[in-house]
C-alpha cells in the first residue's frame, strides 16, 4: 500500500509539472503519463531502499587445489550493463561496468558472479554521480570479500551532455577505482586493462 500511495503523490506532483511546461495534461497522450512518470522514478531508484552490499554476503570458499598461493590471476566480469540517473540534471547516464578482484589465499573467499551484477544494479539505481558510483562497488567488493585487491572500471554516456550545453554525442566519460595491490602494482592494472580493451574490440569489431 505504501508503495501505491507513493505513487499517487508522485503523479500528482509529476503533473503540476507537465503543466508548468506548458502540457495540456488533459490530453489523451499524456492523461496516464504522471502515472507512468511516478512508477518510472521509482524503479529507477529503487536501490536508496536496499543495501546493495548485502548481495555480497552470500560468500563461498575456493577449492584447495585453486589458487594454492599466491596468484596474480584474477576473477573478471567484464560488461555489466547498467543505467543510473545523474544527480546534478536528472538525467539518464548507462554504460559498461567492469570488474576484476584476486581472492586472498588466506580467507579464499568469492562471491557469486550473478550477485556483482546485482551489486552494480542496486548502487546505480539511485541519484549518482559516475566517480562516486565507482567507488561504492570498489569498496563494497573490498569491505566483504577481503580480496588482495580489487579494481572497477565504469565506462558510460551522460545524457546531459548529450541532450544539453555542450551536445557531446560520443562522448564516453571512464572512471577507475582501486583497492588493495592494485594500487601499489601497476602491472595488475595493466593487465586487467589490457584484457578489457582486447574484449571491447572485439565486441565493438
Amino acid at each position: 500500500m505504501a508503495k501505491h500511495r507513493n505513487i499517487n503523490k508522485l503523479s500528482k506532483l509529476l503533473q503540476e509539472v507537465l503543466v508548468e511546461l506548458g502540457e495540456d495534461t488533459n490530453r489523451e497522450g499524456l492523461l496516464e503519463t504522471p502515472a507512468r512518470w511516478a512508477k518510472s522514478l521509482l524503479t529507477q531508484t529503487e536501490g536508496t531502499k536496499e543495501n546493495p552490499a548485502e548481495h555480497l554476503k552470500t560468500i563461498f570458499e575456493l577449492p584447495e587445489d585453486i589458487y594454492p598461493d599466491y596468484s596474480e590471476d584474477m576473477i573478471i566480469v567484464d560488461k555489466i550493463e547498467f543505467s543510473s540517473l545523474c544527480e546534478h540534471h536528472i538525467a539518464p547516464f548507462k554504460g559498461l561496468t567492469h570488474i576484476g578482484y584476486i581472492p586472498n589465499p588466506n580467507t579464499r573467499k568469492i562471491v557469486g558472479l550473478s550477485k556483482l551484477s546485482r551489486v552494480v544494479d542496486l548502487f546505480s539505481q539511485k541519484l549518482q554521480i559516475q566517480e562516486r558510483l565507482t567507488n561504492q562497488i570498489t569498496q563494497a567488493i573490498y569491505d566483504y570479500l577481503k580480496p588482495l585487491g580489487v579494481i572497477t572500471v565504469i565506462q558510460a554516456r551522460h545524457y546531459c551532455m548529450i541532450q544539453r550545453g555542450v551536445k557531446q554525442r560520443n562522448s564516453v566519460t571512464t572512471t577507475i577505482a582501486k583497492r588493495g595491490i592494485f594500487t601499489e602494482q601497476n602491472n595488475l592494472e595493466n593487465k586487467f586493462q589490457n584484457y578489457i580493451s582486447l574484449k571491447l574490440e572485439k565486441k565493438m569489431g
